[in-house]
C-alpha cells in the first residue's frame, strides 16, 4: 500500500477532502485555513495540522455554523480539541437518531400510500421535534414583533386541519419552489436579479399556503433572517449547494425591498 504523503498541495488536499480548490483558496484568503507554507513556485502546501483544522472547519459547516463565525469559535476551542470532537459526536448522534425517526416516518407514509400500512394523524409528524419548532416560532416573533404570534397560531391551526394528502402535496410544492431557485444559484446568477421575481413569487406563495394566510413581503424578508440564523435551516438549504442559504436569503430580502411600500 502506498504511503500517504505528509505534505499535500492544494490540488492533492482538494482530492483528499472533497473540498474544491476554489474553496481552499477562499479559506486561505479569509485567514480560516492557511497553508503550512508557500513554496517558491507559489504552491500552497498543507501538513497534518492543516488537515485537522480543515476537518474542524467541515464539522462546523456540517453543523450549520456560518463561515463568518467559524474562525472565532475555533479560536475559543483551540485548547480543547478532544472536547470539541466529543461535542460534535453528541450533536451528530442526536441528528442521526432524529433522521432515523424521520426516515421511518417517510417509509410508513409511503407504505400507507401504497396500501400496505395505516398511520394515525399524530404518527404523520413523528420525528419532527416540537421544541425546535417552538424555538423557530419565538425567533420569528422576536424579529417581527409580538403581532406575529397570532399569525403563527393561525398557521398552526391551518396545518393541523390539512389532510394527509394535502400536507404531502404542500411539502412537494415547497421542494419544487426550492429546486427552481437552486438552478439559477448553481448557474451563478445574482439572487437580486429581477428575472428571478417569478421564482420568489412562487416561493412566497408557498410560504403563504403553509401559513394559511397571506405572507406580507416584510414578513417574507424577516423569514430570510430566520433561515440565516438557524443551523437546521442552513443544513437544509445548503443541501442544494454550499452558500445557497445566504443566496436565497439575499434574494428574499431584495425581493421584499423592491416591493416595499
Amino acid at each position: 500500500m502506498a504511503q500517504e504523503p505528509s505534505i499535500y498541495t492544494v490540488k492533492q488536499l482538494a482530492l483528499l477532502s472533497g473540498v474544491s480548490v476554489r474553496t481552499l483558496h477562499h479559506y486561505d484568503a479569509i485567514g480560516l485555513l492557511k497553508p503550512a507554507h508557500v513554496g517558491g513556485n507559489s504552491y500552497r502546501y498543507y501538513g497534518r495540522d492543516e488537515l485537522l483544522r480543515l476537518q474542524d472547519i467541515l464539522f462546523h459547516r456540517e453543523l450549520g455554523l456560518p463561515l463568518s463565525e467559524i474562525a472565532q469559535v475555533m479560536a475559543d476551542e483551540a485548547d480543547d480539541r478532544l472536547g470539541t470532537l466529543q461535542r460534535h459526536r453528541q450533536t451528530i448522534a442526536e441528528r442521526v437518531e432524529r433522521s432515523l425517526d424521520l426516515l421511518r416516518t417517510i417509509d410508513r407514509t409511503i407504505a400507507e400510500m401504497q396500501g400496505d400500512d395505516e398511520m394515525s394523524d399524530k404518527e404523520l409528524y413523528h420525528g419532527f421535534a416540537p421544541e425546535k419548532q417552538a424555538q423557530y416560532e419565538e425567533d420569528l416573533i422576536a424579529m417581527l414583533g409580538e403581532d406575529a404570534r397570532e399569525d403563527i397560531e393561525t398557521s398552526k391551526a391551518h396545518l393541523g386541519n390539512l389532510g394527509k394528502q394535502a400536507m404531502l402535496a404542500a411539502l412537494d410544492q415547497g421542494k419544487e419552489a426550492e429546486r427552481a431557485l437552486a438552478l439559477p444559484f448553481a448557474q451563478g446568477m445574482s439572487a437580486c436579479a429581477v428575472e428571478l421575481e417569478p421564482l420568489f413569487d412562487a416561493h412566497r406563495e408557498w410560504v403563504a399556503h403553509m401559513w394559511g394566510k397571506d405572507c406580507p413581503r416584510r414578513a417574507y424578508g424577516g423569514l430570510a433572517d430566520l433561515y440565516l440564523s438557524h443551523p437546521d435551516f442552513r443544513t437544509h438549504f445548503d443541501a442544494h449547494g454550499e452558500g445557497f442559504t445566504d443566496w436565497i436569503a439575499e434574494g428574499m430580502k431584495a425581493y421584499a425591498a423592491r416591493h416595499a411600500a
